[in-house]
């Protein structure tokens, strides 16, 4: 029997309700995420990867498809889609085309740096899922893009895959189980595009990295025209675990529909930068203030979290401090769970020049195929330079948020929802801030007349008042 779960759940009861954090030590599953220990075979193996391989591999790839199901895993690289109903879209009977599973280890998001520790530390997790996950949608081979900046994590993960061969746990008759099952690595070139799937499979190709257009879907055309699955690092690192621990298990964690524990990085105006696995659902003020050291200057001098990634919109200090780091309670905050990668600032920055530097990023990344990403990411780079000075009026500031919305969902990939929301976040929580740029400068500047000054209505303008 695979499962061997020690149900510790990770919970503290009170007046009869289950908050999320604590999570235990013997619940983690990347447990040399600090490198602690060998990252390589001899301490993989003692740390309980390879353990009972075969006997997943022999239960079956529906059997691996409805654990991952059970245990309510979503995608770690984002988009939070349930992994094992994506895996299950792969056709379970071939029509002469061979099945690829491609891991997206590109990690481009700006303050992601969870996957990197996998490669660099727990190499062995990622290659034994690849083969687990690559089984259960009856894959030929395993494909892992890793960004051309991370040199050294792809020779770890280069040596992790001729371990496993020469140990006889990939290639012919893997782990003893009769599947044949290859593991390659191929290095990007450090294009944040690439992180989108199917521009990934095109670099992957061997051609420039733009995405393409969808019908076909990547699980009936993907990878040379054949079926394939793009997915990431850490949702595939975790799969050998739940094989071994049980759905219900992984399930135990986190609230519903949010199960599992996730690796969380926390950068920015804290007082120790981490990356650090923990329990999904767990409060963001306890995931800062316990594991991160607490933001610099104090709790009240917070301004705001971005808590997905640069692509999400950011929270403010009363949003913080109710926010669960789940997929839904985020989403209801009008914001995203992403890869749970956590910006923290606080009243030291100009909050206008934060998403400012945002805004230039994926205007530079935008690979150009889309007219409102092309050029909608260079006009919001424009206004927002301006408002950043104050020398706008008003109605720009309604000019970059219609903007914005005319970039989201009018684009091929996600891209142009990632340039527009952090934008849209901006003038949502901080709108005051920006008018009050404006009134400054034309305070400190009164000899400067806009054009369209004269025809705004002032912040405070009521609208009963219109003639």
């Amino acid at each position: 029997m695979i499962h061997s779960s020690s149900k510790s759940y990770s919970e503290v009861t009170t007046t009869g309700t289950k908050t999320h954090g604590g999570l235990k030590d013997q619940d983690r599953i990347f447990t040399n995420v600090y490198k602690d220990g060998d990252p390589f075979i001899e301490g993989a193996l003692k740390r309980g990867d390879w353990h009972q391989t075969k006997d997943i591999l022999v239960n079956g790839a529906d059997w691996i498809i409805d654990e991952i199901k059970k245990s309510g895993l979503r995608g770690r690289g984002g988009a939070g889609f349930p992994s094992g109903l994506k895996y299950s879209f792969m056709p379970r009977v071939s029509d002469g085309r061979p099945s690829y599973l491609v891991i997206n280890g590109d990690e481009s998001e700006p303050g992601t740096c969870k996957d990197r520790e996998i490669m660099r530390n727990d190499p062995h997790k990622l290659i034994e899922g690849a083969l687990v996950v690559g089984v259960s949608m009856r894959a030929k081979a395993a494909y892992i893009y890793i960004r051309g900046e991370f040199w050294y994590e792809a020779n770890c993960v280069e040596q992790a895959i001729a371990e496993s061969y020469a140990k006889g746990f990939l290639g012919k008759n893997a782990c003893g189980s009769g599947i044949d099952f290859d593991v390659y690595v191929h290095r990007g070139a450090g294009a944040y595009i690439c992180g989108e799937e199917t521009g990934l499979l095109e670099s992957l190709e061997g051609k420039s990295g733009k995405p393409r257009l969808k019908p076909p879907f990547p699980a009936n055309a993907g990878l040379w025209g054949c079926p394939s699955t793009v997915t990431n690092i850490e949702t595939v690192a975790v799969c050998p675990t739940i094989m071994r621990r049980g759905g219900d298990w992984f399930a135990s964690f986190g609230r519903k529909n949010n199960h599992g524990t996730k690796l969380f990085c926390i950068s920015g105006h804290i007082n120790n930068p981490i990356t650090v696995e923990e329990e999904m659902s767990i409060p963001l003020r306890e995931l800062i203030e316990k594991h991160a050291g607490g933001v610099i200057g104090g709790w009240n001098n917070l301004k705001a979290i971005i808590p997905g990634g640069s692509s999400v919109p950011m929270l403010t200090r009363t949003q913080c401090e109710s926010a669960l780091m789940d997929f839904d309670d985020l989403k209801d905050k009008r914001s995203g769970l992403g890869t749970a990668a956590v910006i923290v600032m606080n009243n030291s920055v100009d909050i206008i020049d934060c998403i400012l530097r945002l805004s230039k990023f994926y205007k530079h990344e935008s690979c150009g195929q889309c007219t409102p990403c092309r050029e909608g990411t260079g006009w919001m780079v424009d206004i927002l330079t301006r408002i950043k000075y104050g020398k706008a009026d008003y109605a720009e500031i309604d000019m970059l948020e219609e903007l914005s919305y005319q970039i989201e969902g009018h684009t091929i990939c996600a891209l142009g929802d990632a340039a527009a929301w952090p934008v849209q976040g901006l003038i949502r929580t901080f709108r005051n801030e920006m008018e009050e740029r404006i009134d400054n400068y034309h305070s400190e500047n009164p000899q400067i007349d806009l054009p369209m000054s004269k025809y705004l209505p002032h912040k405070n303008y009521d609208e009963k008042n219109q003639i």
